[in-house]
């Protein structure tokens, strides 16, 4: 699922992991990626999200903010929900036969449209293509 990461997309995974961890979360899911793609500090990433409206800095606290934070459990492992296995799929179509990259993931967020991530961004002024 994850072999075609660039290395970039490949930080944003792990640290999205790290993420869900941090926050005492099972699982990690699109939220944690958004995050993790805002900590990244891209350059062609805040372009794009520059460029649909939304300010990254902004983004990123209110994301934080809602995220909250779990129970304290013990470690058994990480479940990726269905929501982020989705955008990863629909961001591998968006990269076509390339190395996916962190705004191929970030077009893949508004693209699926669903969950607090995406509706988000479109809060924020972002909006997915569309599907013609």
């Amino acid at each position: 699922m994850f072999s075609r990461f660039s290395p970039a997309s490949k930080r944003v995974l792990h640290a999205a992991e790290q993420e869900c961890r941090n926050r005492n979360h099972y699982y990690v899911g699109v939220e944690h990626m958004l995050v993790s793609l805002l900590e990244e500090r891209d350059p062609l990433l805040e372009a794009r999200l520059t460029a649909l409206g939304v300010h990254p800095e902004q983004a990123y606290a209110e994301l934080r903010e809602a995220l909250g934070t779990g129970e304290d459990h013990l470690w058994d492992g990480i479940l990726v929900t269905p929501r982020l296995r989705a955008v990863v799929e629909l961001a591998g179509r968006i990269a076509g036969p390339g190395p996916l990259e962190p705004p191929h993931l970030l077009q893949a967020i508004l693209d699926e449209g669903g969950g607090s991530a995406a509706e988000l961004l479109v809060r924020l002024g972002a909006a997915p293509r569309r599907k013609d």
